[in-house]
């Protein structure tokens, strides 16, 4: 089986990855892939957000399967055209792809098909976001109902900054979703989707701050891990019962199947397991965990999703051991990043035992050096017997590498770590 993986990101370096692990995948292509992926397969010079590019891509090296990983092109309608061209796709169409391009969107979607979820009102004027941020109080959660690469969410006591973030995309057109806060740890679970069947992955956790602690503005990640001990047992059953057949349930009922991954952002309050946002792709950096682990080959897995046949699946495989990405951003990302600075130490990094280095925002350079091409630049990830040994494991890798102005959270997993997440009330009876 021939694979075309669409995108220049982690994600994408980790479905490249995994597919070269399948015995069924016989080749694999990316565009326009990165530094780090055209080390392993031939990569093609396209604007990934063109449906006639990629698609044209596709027909002339005869793919058995495209993969289209980030956001963008899903929203831009790839799917349609590559299904259209008749090779099947990985990936939401336009349409069904709303669930994460339009925030406004997927909540209509939940009311519907009855998922918990926070309670929100859409602003599209100052006045409408006054009122819903003096409805829901402290903390405040103001987030702009399109694409926003995973840093259009404020999170803040500061009335001033949550009106701020909201004026600011008033003032750029769109408008926003506001929320209540919810309250108690996040999980985020993958799940396949065929239109009709669903099969999750294993859940993970990540961590959007940019400084430990959780402290600083929203990123698209700074790491994450997978499996998570502390969650309650059956809590993957609840979210697919609850959360992920029903949306895929309703999607069909509207016309629109729902084929890829949803991925399923919650939090478990004291009030329950609650839905904080749908996104309708793989997402870094919990795929470089929960892929680091998957022993079914995931070919073989992304191809029946494409072809409506999960219901013929067998029970996923997975490895024992625990798996910690770490991401390495440039100098002032989330802001504007700074990029064309220097790696080193990537061949170091790779001979720590246990550790295998993801690109991100890479590119070469005139002199063939690997230099930075983006906020988020690698994701190193330790796989190790517990999540102990994979956090030694990730930051001695991460430790082996150089890149001026370079930023990590040394917190990763931590917290987990030394035993101190808690889940109370109906969310720990999962």
């Amino acid at each position: 089986m021939k694979v075309l993986v669409i995108g220049p990101g982690g994600r994408e370096h980790a479905i490249v990855r995994s597919l070269l692990r399948d015995p069924i995948v016989t080749e694999v292509h990316a565009a326009p892939g990165n530094a780090g992926i055209a080390e392993i397969v031939p990569t093609h010079s396209i604007d990934a957000n063109s449906p006639a590019a990629v698609a044209a891509l596709a027909v002339r090296l005869e793919s058995d399967l495209v993969v289209v990983g980030p956001e963008a092109p899903l929203a831009a309608g790839v799917a349609d055209a590559v299904q259209a061209a008749g090779i099947p796709v990985f990936g939401p169409s336009r349409e069904a792809a709303r669930l994460e391009a339009s925030k406004a969107f997927a909540k209509v979607v939940m009311a519907e098909a009855q998922v918990p979820t926070a309670m929100a009102r859409v602003a599209a004027t100052a006045e409408e976001a006054s009122d819903a941020l003096d409805a829901f109080g402290a903390p405040y959660v103001v987030k702009d109902d399109g694409l926003a690469a995973g840093k259009g969410v404020v999170v803040t006591s500061d009335r001033g900054e949550a009106v701020a973030h909201a004026q600011a995309c008033f003032d750029a057109g769109g408008t926003v979703v506001i929320e209540e806060y919810l309250d108690g740890p996040e999980v985020s679970l993958f799940v396949l989707a065929d239109g009709r069947t669903v099969v999750p992955l294993a859940p993970a956790q990540d961590f959007k701050r940019i400084f430990d602690g959780d402290e600083g503005p929203n990123t698209g990640g700074m790491g994450a891990y997978s499996p998570l001990e502390w969650v309650p047992a059956g809590l993957v059953k609840d979210v697919v019962d609850r959360v992920a057949q029903p949306t895929i349930d309703e999607m069909a009922r509207r016309g629109t199947p729902f084929t890829g991954v949803l991925y399923c952002g919650l939090a478990l309050t004291s009030r329950g397991m609650r839905v904080i946002e749908f996104n309708a792709r793989f997402g870094d950096p919990e795929t470089q965990a929960v892929l680091a682990r998957l022993k079914t080959p995931l070919g073989s897995l992304l191809l029946a999703a494409a072809k409506g046949q999960l219901d013929e699946v067998d029970e996923l495989r997975w490895a024992p051991e625990t798996a910690v990405a770490v991401v390495l951003a440039s100098a002032n990302y989330p802001g504007t990043p700074r990029t064309g600075d220097r790696i080193r130490g990537l061949k170091k990094a790779r001979r720590v035992d246990g550790v295998h280095v993801l690109h991100a925002g890479t590119a070469v350079d005139d002199d063939g050096n690997t230099v930075s091409a983006g906020g988020r630049v690698l994701a190193v990830v330790g796989v190790g017997a517990d999540l102990e040994d994979a956090r030694e494991k990730a930051y001695a890798g991460i430790a082996e590498i150089s890149l001026e102005g370079g930023q990590y959270r040394t917190d990763i997993a931590a917290k987990a770590a030394r035993g101190g997440i808690t889940v109370a009330g109906p969310a720990a009876q999962a």
